[in-house]
């Protein structure tokens, strides 16, 4: 696989972040994936010695990109988005070494739904490995569709330049090292008078969150976002190794999107809540596991 076949089935336009290196088909359901970790990577290497998880699921968001247009035939124009997404890492695989770090991902998809009008509906479990050891596990339940369906569906923020360009300037951050990162500029979290509710903060110039103009805030930024407020909250230094996800709505840039954190009444972990414009926009329930 080329650079230029990453960027195009990765959806980055800094090479260096497509983190694929190659494919298998295994059968017409099953696929391997091949990536290659950084030997530090300049935001999922939050702390030394060791990735952050969600460079594990990074790396499965590439892979699933990938195997869609390639087994199954979604266009490079389709636009993807998620529904839900389950994940939990093994930390012991998730360690720097020094050296770069091939990790393989088999992809299985047990349901491929195609709707008359082209949008396709897809469930995806991933099972990843760094050589010998078990890395993690996840279930994405994810949809493609085609540009006219999308644009339908995002009305007046259809327009990607248009919709990023609403951003207001960034807020405040939290302390870093409350939500486990060094750097300021990695936090996307922002203060509020309550010590459990906090507001989505969106620097469109982070280059690894925001490489290219989004009509919406990605994923993977709820995802960090949702991580750092079960961080913030915690009484115990930790790391966001788990997290079960339900993406209800699109998160808009033009308006403030306030997230809150408490217990998961399931007695495991954190729930954080986000809502946006008096709607729920996702919920994720975060299972920290404590660091020395």
């Amino acid at each position: 696989m080329t650079s230029t076949d990453a960027k195009l089935y990765v959806g980055k336009e800094d090479l260096s972040e497509a983190l694929v290196t190659g494919w298998r088909r295994i059968s017409d359901t099953v696929q391997t994936v091949t990536v290659e970790w950084p030997d530090h990577h300049t935001f999922y290497t939050p702390i030394p010695g060791s990735y952050s998880p969600l460079l594990f699921t990074e790396s499965v968001r590439q892979a699933l990109a990938l195997v869609c247009r390639t087994s199954y035939g979604i266009p490079a124009t389709h636009r993807m988005g998620w529904a839900r997404l389950r994940s939990e890492t093994e930390p012991a695989a998730l360690r720097t070494t020094g050296v770069p770090v091939r990790a393989e991902f088999r992809v299985t998809h047990s349901s491929v739904t195609r709707r008359k009008l082209g949008s396709v509906h897809f469930v995806a479990h991933v099972e990843g490995t760094v050589g010998t050891l078990r890395a993690g596990s996840a279930e994405i339940h994810y949809s493609a569709h085609p540009a006219a369906i999308y644009d339908r569906l995002r009305g007046p923020y259809a327009e990607a330049a248009h919709a990023f360009a609403q951003a207001p300037a960034p807020t405040t951050p939290l302390p870093a090292r409350r939500v486990g990162r060094t750097d300021p500029h990695d936090v996307v979290l922002s203060p509020t008078d309550a010590p459990d509710r906090f507001r989505l903060r969106v620097d469109t110039t982070h280059p690894v969150l925001f490489d290219h103009p989004h009509d919406h805030i990605p994923g993977m930024v709820l995802l960090e976002a949702a991580g750092q407020a079960a961080l913030a909250t915690s009484p115990y230094p930790a790391t966001a190794t788990a997290f079960d996800t339900h993406f209800d709505r699109y998160v808009e840039f033009d308006a403030p999107c306030l997230l809150t954190a408490a217990p998961s009444p399931a007695g495991r972990g954190t729930r954080v809540t986000a809502h946006q414009h008096g709607h729920r926009v996702f919920t994720s329930e975060v299972t920290l596991t404590p660091t020395p």
